[in-house]
């Protein structure tokens, strides 16, 4: 029978090691929580206590080199990303599957460790496993990794942990973040078609500017013929493009660089974001992804038990708009008076008014979270249809303005030509 070396704790903090013999690593791991221990780490791949001391070691040339930086360095570096919403999705239904099998919370995060959950690090499910094997709980060992997990997804926890239903909070964890994933794929898919045209297009403009046009006019030099005007609107641009293209790239780098210091400021920031939620054709798509994001954040916390004063400040923390963030505050600040929700909604004048009255009703039939279900699932459907409206005005108007450049540059090319040949003709 095969043989699994382990390293356990005991539940007084004593670590232990040593060897059961079970035919696969899942009774190996049943064995040792029969024993009374927690497992810090099962390895059956040489069935010997050597297994666990050397799991313990540092592998590979990066942890050699990393020793020698700085703390802070060191810390920098190796810092976890923040993982995708789909990613975070994926982890949290992983967990929930694993809890509602019966598997104890600590075995369960040791398994996570072995699963795929790609962009969380499966040092971070050990840590957690660590911090709640010495007694804390899940909330509070994900407090210590704000960089996976937000405020939203701890307040949560914490509220499945205490009211006893973790598994139910997890599986809403999951949908909530599978539905904003959804909502920020059809916000990408909208835009890379729009983005490859324009890079594609440009390119090419570029090498003809740069490349094909000044060996083509070469054919007019020393012709005494007066060019049209359109062809000589295309030659100064082509000299501009290959005689002074590290100007363009100082004037572009110089644009941003004003436009990274305009949106450092506060008051940038709060134009910006006006902007974004007013401008033509895209700002409607803005608004209602606001909305939608409003509506299912704080749904999600109040279904689950959490306060309503930390379910909106947690809702302002995560919504990216600072109009929105300002309300909500406000909002905030009159609902500790006593005021329902729905009043200072209404008084900011930014959220519309079928929204306001949709909560009004849940908050007069006493089932908040339900309207705001619904509120999100509408602004959400709206979303859908203004994304694929904007998608089709795109199109077109890309399709015009690239046929108005390569017109433009047909025009000015047979103009010349027309004007060679009727100079040869006299």
């Amino acid at each position: 029978m095969p043989q699994f070396a382990y390293k356990a704790r005991r539940r007084t903090g004593e670590t232990v090691q040593g060897v059961v013999d079970v035919p696969d690593r899942s009774a190996a791991l049943v064995q040792i929580e029969r024993l009374g221990l927690f497992p810090i780490m099962v390895d059956g791949s040489k069935g010997s206590v050597a297994a666990a001391a050397e799991a313990e070691k540092p592998k590979g040339d990066k942890a050699a080199w990393a020793s020698y930086l700085p703390p802070s360095v060191r810390e920098f570096i190796f810092r976890p990303r923040k993982p995708k919403l789909q990613e975070l999705a994926t982890f949290t239904q992983q967990l929930a599957n694993l809890l509602q099998s019966g598997m104890p919370l600590t075995v369960a995060l040791n398994s996570m460790t072995h699963l795929e959950s790609k962009g969380i690090p499966a040092d971070i499910s050990k840590q957690l496993k660590q911090e709640v094997m010495e007694g804390r709980s899940l909330s509070d060992a994900m407090s210590k990794q704000r960089v996976i997990f937000s405020d939203l997804y701890i307040n949560m926890v914490r509220a499945g942990e205490q009211s006893g239903a973790l598994v139910d909070v997890l599986r809403r964890l999951a949908d909530h973040y599978e539905r904003f994933s959804q909502v920020q794929s059809k916000f990408t898919s909208a835009l890379i078609y729009p983005a490859f045209v324009i890079t594609v297009g440009g390119i090419i403009m570029f090498l003809f500017m740069t490349k094909m046009l000044p060996t083509f006019m070469q054919i007019f030099e020393g012709m005494n013929i007066e060019l049209p005007l359109a062809t000589r609107i295309l030659i100064t641009i082509s000299h501009v493009f290959s005689g002074y293209w590290w100007l363009m790239i100082l004037v572009v780098v110089a644009i941003l660089g004003i436009f990274q210091w305009f949106r450092s400021r506060e008051e940038g920031k709060l134009k910006i974001d006006h902007w974004k939620m007013n401008a033509p054709v895209f700002g409607k798509a803005v608004r209602l992804n606001l909305f939608g994001q409003f509506a299912r954040t704080l749904a999600t916390l109040l279904e689950n038990g959490v306060p309503v004063l930390t379910a909106l400040q947690i809702t302002e923390q995560i919504v990216p708009n600072r109009i929105i963030k300002a309300a909500i505050a406000k909002t905030r600040e009159e609902v500790t008076d006593g005021k329902t929700i729905a009043q200072p909604l209404a008084r900011s004048k930014i959220f519309p008014q079928l929204m306001v009255d949709l909560l009004k009703i849940g908050e007069e039939t006493g089932n908040v979270p339900s309207a705001l279900r619904n509120i999100a699932d509408t602004y959400e459907n709206e979303l859908t249809i203004a994304l694929k409206v904007m998608t089709n005005m795109i199109e077109p108007v890309m399709i015009v303005v690239m046929a108005m450049g390569v017109a433009f540059l047909l025009v000015s090319v047979l103009s010349a030509m027309f004007a060679m040949t009727s100079n040869i003709a006299r």
